[in-house]
């Protein structure tokens, strides 16, 4: 009788111990068309909305595997558009998102929840003009083959600098903003 099989079984047990070992990883994604990234707030008691086109995101996400998620958006503001010329270059100028010195605002989240059914919520932090502060992403997750994103968050303005001076009296403008996203993503290669 041949010793290979016996010696080869502990070599195969090892592997496969080791193969449940490892930690499971979320799949990744990248943007795909489709997705947006909105925004509203009043003005005076009169509602704007506006729209920031151009923003990257990444994700790593599966409901089953919440501890290994991780997402990453790149917002680029210097195009975010109310459809109010006048508004929208008080948005860019130095009181507001001052793109000149903070061209860019990021969004990351390592921490995720399960809401139940399909609802999720991402823990993470927005950097804006400078400034990171926590801010929870509550979602929707439709799978397929292109997965999408729908969630909401508030932002509070003033704890960023957003709208300072004359502009942080929150009779004129809230400091509560209602941002909304839809993500349609592809797997990233």
């Amino acid at each position: 009788m041949s010793t290979k099989p016996v010696l080869l079984a502990p070599a195969l047990l090892a592997t496969a111990l080791a193969a449940f070992a490892l930690p499971a990883f979320a799949a990744d994604y990248v943007q795909a068309a489709g997705s947006s990234l909105t925004f509203a707030s009043k003005y005076e008691g009169e509602v704007f909305t506006g729209k920031i086109p151009g923003f990257a995101t990444k994700l790593s996400f599966d409901p089953a595997k919440l501890a290994t998620s991780k997402l990453d958006v790149a917002i680029p503001l210097a195009g975010a558009s109310t459809a109010n010329s006048d508004r929208d270059d008080t948005l860019r100028g130095a009181d507001f998102f001052s793109i000149a010195k903070f061209p860019q605002a990021r969004y990351t989240a390592t921490r995720f929840r399960s809401l139940g059914g399909n609802q999720y919520a991402a823990d993470g932090t927005l950097t804006l003009r400078g400034v990171a502060k926590p801010v929870t992403l509550t979602f929707t997750w439709t799978p397929g083959a292109q997965p999408v994103l729908s969630g909401k968050a508030t932002v509070k303005r003033l704890d960023f600098g957003v709208g300072g001076g004359d502009w942080a009296d929150t009779a004129l403008i809230p400091n509560e903003v209602a941002v909304s996203t839809k993500v349609v993503f592809a797997p990233a290669k």
